[in-house]
This record gives structure tokens, sequence and C-alpha cells, in this order.
């Protein structure tokens, strides 16, 4: 596989992805369900987010709710699910956004990464990460690198032994560390999550 020759000439990184099957990314439907999905889970264990996803997909009979349906929820019930006050206003946020801005899927996957990012992150509770985590696990790109997750950052300082206490120049060295992975800084990512375990649930 392509991504493997090239982020195997980095001897480090090399040594974490023979411990691993090769990842292959998927490109998904319903990106504002995914969306959702994405604000769901943040802060929140793998399991617990899976729960709570199930929950969610079980008001709904398990079909996949369409964004009108989502905003039709009442607050009261999302919140019974196990999601906080802020966390249901949020995802009817992507839901209103979806409608109002009359968004297809296929429109979300001609864009531009960091024109991605700038217009999903305008909807209010969905920030730079969530949107990266839509890039990597539901539209597949191949080259986006979550500077600001917790676990890559662990993973990198672990795997490069870096100091993790002056963020500034940890995020610094990590900048330059990754552009040598590009342009397959996502699989780079996804090695750094199964190394350490803790790939996040989207």
């Amino acid at each position: 596989m392509e991504h493997i020759l090239h982020l195997n000439k980095d001897k480090k990184l090399k040594k974490i992805i023979a411990l691993q099957e090769p990842y292959v990314l998927v490109k998904r439907k319903n990106v504002y369900l995914h969306l959702c999905s994405s604000i769901m889970s943040q802060q929140l264990s793998t399991k617990v987010a899976a729960v709570i996803y199930d929950r969610f997909l079980n008001l709904y009979k398990n079909k996949k709710p369409t964004p009108r349906q989502i905003i039709d929820t009442p607050v009261e019930t999302l919140r019974s699910i196990g999601l906080s006050n802020a966390k249901a206003q949020y995802v009817q946020n992507v839901c209103r956004f979806f409608i109002e801005e009359k968004i297809t899927d296929t429109k979300l996957y001609k864009m531009s990464n960091e024109d991605l990012i700038q217009y999903l992150s305008s909807i209010k509770g969905v920030g730079q990460w969530t949107v990266e985590m839509i890039l990597m696990f539901t539209l597949g790109r191949e080259d986006v690198f979550a500077l600001d997750d917790l676990g890559i950052q662990q993973g990198v300082a672990r795997l490069y032994q870096l100091d993790m206490t002056d963020k500034k120049a940890l995020k610094e060295k990590m900048r330059e560390i990754s552009a040598k992975w590009s342009p397959y800084r996502t699989y780079a990512c996804r090695y750094l999550w199964g190394w350490k375990d803790n790939e996040p649930k989207v």
C-alpha cells in the first residue's frame, strides 16, 4: 500500500505501523449524522459514546433520522439518552444549518479540507477538531493532521520523546515531524491512535 511505503520512511513510525493491520479509509453518506455523532462523542470514552449513539438511533426505531426529525425531537428527549443540554442544542444546530444551507453530501465532498473546516466550524458547537474527525472518518480524506487531538499529542510525544509540558513547542515540533508524512497524514494519525488504543469514535 502506497501510504505505508511513504510513512515507513519515518523509522519511528514504521515500528508502530508494523504492529497493526493496514488502515483503509472509508467514504460515508449522511455527513450531518456523522457530525451529530462526533458532537455526542466529544470528551467521552469510545464505549460510552457508542452506547449514547445507540440510544439516539433507538429514538428513531434504529432508522437514520433526517435533519428535520432531529430538530423536531424535544431537547428533553435528547437529554434523556445521556446528552448534556449543550450537546443536545449543538446536534440540533447542525441539522438546522444543513437544512438552511441546503447541504448535500455531494456539495461537501467537492470542498477542500480548509474550506470545509471554515464552513462547518461556523456552526455553534462545531470546532476544528470535530470537522477534522469528519474529514478523516466520514469523507475519507488522506492528508488531515489532528494537531489539537490529545491522543495524537500524547502519541507523538511518546514516540519521539518530546516534552508535553510546553504545548506551543510541542505543536511546532509536531508540525515539523508531520510535514514529512504528507500527503498521508490521516493514516499516520490512525496508526498513532491504534498504537495508543484511543482512536476517537465517530
